[in-house]
């Protein structure tokens, strides 16, 4: 199931509605269902507010498979910004220890099972997995 949804913060309800639609077409789980709903709204978030001079719809897809979940976003008008390369964080150490930003990414990739990403041509493309328990 592939949807497009315009660049502001106020989409999020219509996309909350899709991906309702695609974990009942794919017959996911709660659990699976969960993190995909809050990867995808971490990611459509930071898209929307870190990327606001750029173009164009947003892209989700989600496509079932027998062993679990696929989710793609894609932005078509973005400046690189790899989540797979940030640094781990350390969610150890104390609050005065740590530097703002990066919790939400980490967020994603603790939910996930796998997270790709590609950029080519101002084209920011996010993969996504979660595999079925």
């Amino acid at each position: 199931m592939d949807r497009s949804f315009e660049r502001s913060l106020e989409r999020l309800d219509d996309i909350f509605t899709f991906l309702a639609e695609c974990a009942s077409e794919y017959a996911l789980d709660p659990g699976s269902t969960f993190a995909v709903n809050m990867a995808v709204e971490e990611l459509f978030t930071n898209m929307v507010k870190y990327n606001r001079s750029g173009t164009g719809d947003i892209a989700v897809s989600v496509n079932g498979h027998a062993d679990g979940v696929e989710v793609r976003m894609v932005d078509p008008d973005s400046q690189p910004f790899d989540i797979t390369a940030m640094a781990e964080i350390d969610t150890s150490a104390p609050l005065e220890a740590r530097r703002p930003g990066g919790l939400g990414i980490h967020l994603v990739r603790s939910l996930m099972d796998e997270v790709q990403y590609d950029y080519r041509g101002r084209k920011t493309s996010i993969r996504l997995f979660k595999n079925r328990p």
